[in-house]
């Protein structure tokens, strides 16, 4: 297998708190964003947050703080329910830094076979 660079990480999410939020404004990346939740998904070293963004807020781009071990990814706030349910539902799940290409960065579940319910 080759080697990953070293501004991507795979870790295993085994831990996620569910945050609302009334309607905090952030300044990130240069843009004002409204968040309403954050999902804060974390491992043994790493740790992401899925922030929730209102209507009409924009999106930025995904980031890595390599330095931090931290990751940020920007979703609508109409995904928040399913993405909870995700976490709440499969095992094993996983997050996805990119730096590389943040674009790429996400969370996935492990392959299962059709039909077969839960992988344990």
């Amino acid at each position: 297998m080759a080697a990953s660079p070293a501004n991507t990480a795979v870790f295993e999410i085994k831990q996620y708190m569910v945050i609302w939020r009334q309607s905090e404004k952030r300044t990130i990346g240069g843009q004002e964003v409204v968040i309403r939740g954050i999902v804060r998904c974390s491992g043994d070293e790493y740790a992401m947050d899925v922030m929730f963004l209102a209507d009409g807020s924009p999106y930025p781009q995904p980031i890595f703080e390599v330095d931090k071990k931290k990751g940020y990814m920007f979703m609508p706030m109409s995904d928040m329910l399913a993405f909870v349910d995700i976490l709440r539902n499969e095992s094993p799940i996983y997050g996805h830094l990119r730096g590389d290409r943040p674009e790429w960065t996400s969370v996935t579940t492990s392959q299962e076979a059709v039909g077969e319910g839960e992988a344990k």
